[in-house]
């Protein structure tokens, strides 16, 4: 077991917002108008880091101005609570989607899914994989029951929003499938890496009866990352899962955080130890890992050097096709004095006595999940308040936005005033 697993040391992250990023944000409250149902999907691994902040504004827009036709929604302290639905309601409901279900324990599935819901009330959480045709006929089945209870509506839309390559265009090809009957072609291309679609999608219809039709929509990350240390991490998990374009950052940086969260995630027998030589023990040090599966995998350069770089991006790539599910594949929380912490994916992680590891329940988790999200959302507000979520270039451009603002506001006073004489 290791006895200490050292945080490495990590690259400022990148700035990735291209145009077309830019040009969904701005159409998105507009779109939300003629949206019933947003299909939010996130990544099972990241269910923290997936969350596109920059969204929320527009969805709390959203079901306020539809709340105006829908009296009683609000609560005496202002929290946004379910629309009432029917002939008389109008339909506004936010089900966020964690995709890969399959690359998470499942043990940890049901409470936290029971503590994202006691933490927003105003959304639906549901854990699928595209794999799994059970959970595309759940999904399907929510959207048709919808429909269903809302039967003046004449059809039902649905925006699919998210993060890049969290697997949108892949849900919508597979939903249509499922709720069409025969044959359906594939309407939407799909890649493994981020930003292929970059514009809005025409209509696809889902269902026939009731009426369904979706939208697709590129994925859009967030335009600053953050500063300092949790910027950094926020960027590499996200590099991680191929949410960000491919180059941006090294992979021995990349190598060197996935070794560090296997590690904490099973200090006693981590996921990768398969891949080295039999009886070899964990290694915290990303070098001499590298090292070691170089090796292993006859990956050496001139002299017989290993190749760390090419071991760096074999072991990102195994991690992302067959990693991913050894390491979902962990037990709940160890017995004895060594289970000082456990996680779940790559969010979710709390300190556990040796008396809790041992009486492991599913009140206990989701009690510990409970508090990792109220943190998460607290060090989202420290750093808003503190301008940590916009860059130094972005409060520049801001503020030359609003100079100029007010320029043409005082020439158009000028003006004014001069035409009227005053």
């Amino acid at each position: 077991m290791l006895a200490h697993i050292p945080f490495p040391v990590l690259p400022a992250p990148p700035s990735w917002f291209p145009g077309h990023m830019v040009q969904f944000e701005r159409l998105l409250p507009k779109l939300l108008t003629r949206t019933d149902v947003v299909l939010e999907l996130r990544d099972a691994r990241l269910p923290l880091t997936s969350i596109n902040r920059n969204f929320e504004g527009a969805l709390q827009k959203w079901r306020k101005e539809r709340g105006k036709y829908a009296p009683g929604i609000l609560s005496r302290d202002s929290a946004i609570l379910p629309l009432p639905e029917g002939p008389t309601g109008v339909v506004c409901e936010r089900i966020v989607v964690f995709n890969k279900r399959d690359l998470v324990p499942e043990w940890g599935i049901e409470p936290f899914t029971q503590a994202m819901q006691a933490k927003y009330p105003d959304q639906k959480v549901f854990f699928a994989s595209w794999n799994r045709a059970r959970d595309l006929s759940s999904l399907n089945d929510m959207l048709i029951d919808i429909a269903k209870r809302n039967p003046h509506l004449p059809e039902l839309n649905v925006l699919v929003v998210g993060m890049p390559n969290v697997g949108k265009s892949t849900l919508l090809n597979a939903l249509r499938s499922n709720g069409i009957p025969g044959p359906t072609a594939k309407a939407l291309r799909t890649s493994s890496q981020p930003g292929l679609t970059r514009a809005l999608s025409t209509r696809l219809k889902l269902s026939l009866d009731p009426l369904v039709y979706s939208f697709d929509s590129p994925g859009v990350m967030l335009p600053f990352l953050g500063q300092g240390d949790k910027g950094a991490e926020r960027g590499v998990k996200l590099a991680l899962i191929a949410g960000i374009k491919e180059g941006l950052y090294d992979p021995e940086s990349l190598a060197s955080y996935l070794l560090y969260r296997l590690n904490m995630l099973n200090p006693v027998s981590p996921a990768y130890l398969p891949l080295l030589p039999p009886d070899t023990p964990p290694i915290a040090d990303v070098y001499e890992f590298l090292d070691v599966l170089a090796r292993r995998l006859h990956m050496l350069k001139r002299g017989g050097v290993p190749d760390a770089a090419r071991a760096a991006v074999w072991f990102i790539r195994w991690w992302r096709e067959e990693g991913g599910h050894a390491a979902a594949a962990a037990s709940p929380l160890l017995a004895g004095p060594q289970a000082h912490r456990r996680g779940w994916g790559f969010d979710v992680e709390w300190d556990v006595s040796a008396e809790e590891a041992a009486r492991h329940d599913g009140a206990l988790v989701r009690r510990k999940m409970e508090e990792c999200i109220a943190r998460f959302e607290a060090a989202r507000a420290e750093e808003d308040e503190a301008g940590g979520g916009v860059s130094q270039t972005q409060q520049k451009k801001r503020a030359k936005e609003q100079r100029m603002a007010k320029s043409v506001a005082k020439h158009q006073a000028r003006l004014l005033a001069l035409r009227t004489g005053r």
